[in-house]
């Protein structure tokens, strides 16, 4: 089994938290950026780059909340499924240019109304850990100053 990288996107606006899905590239299913680490490189920065990549979008890993979870893809047999360790990510800044723009489709969606995007139990698991863990991402996004509470800034 593979283990892979992802990053959660999220964003806190009036005690709500709300998530950023991506489409898949082949089958558009929603889903959270992932992929494979590079050589030498931190979850940190990869979960950092992932995100841009797929969504992109920038912002501030909270490495001490990973999710690890397995994950199959639509496309493939029950037996092609990955690890995948999730950091959440305060998004700042969203931009309209990424490298995969024109191959995926985002959407933000109330962390309380998530489940309504997905049908596959791989991805209502992860919602449902997300939801856990909500306390501890408010505390913590209101314990740091120095970050954004607000819609994220649009960048290009």
């Amino acid at each position: 089994m593979q283990h892979k990288i992802g990053a959660i996107p999220f964003a806190v606006r009036d005690g709500r938290i709300a998530l950023l899905f991506v489409t898949s590239k082949r089958k558009g299913r929603w889903i959270f950026p992932k992929g494979n680490r590079k050589k030498n490189e931190s979850d940190n920065k990869a979960s950092r780059r992932e995100a841009f990549e797929e969504a992109g979008v920038k912002g501030r890993v909270f490495a001490d909340f990973p999710i690890t979870t397995v994950i199959g893809k639509a496309s493939k047999p029950a037996s092609q499924k990955a690890a995948v360790t999730y950091y959440p990510l305060l998004v700042s800044t969203q931009y309209d240019k990424f490298p995969e723009a024109k191959k995926r489709e985002r959407h933000w969606i109330l962390l309380e109304n998530a489940e309504n995007i997905t049908a596959h139990e791989d991805y209502l698991n992860l919602i449902r850990q997300i939801r856990a863990l909500t306390p501890w991402l408010l505390k913590t996004v209101a314990d740091k100053k120095s970050l954004p509470l607000g819609r994220p800034k649009r960048g290009r």
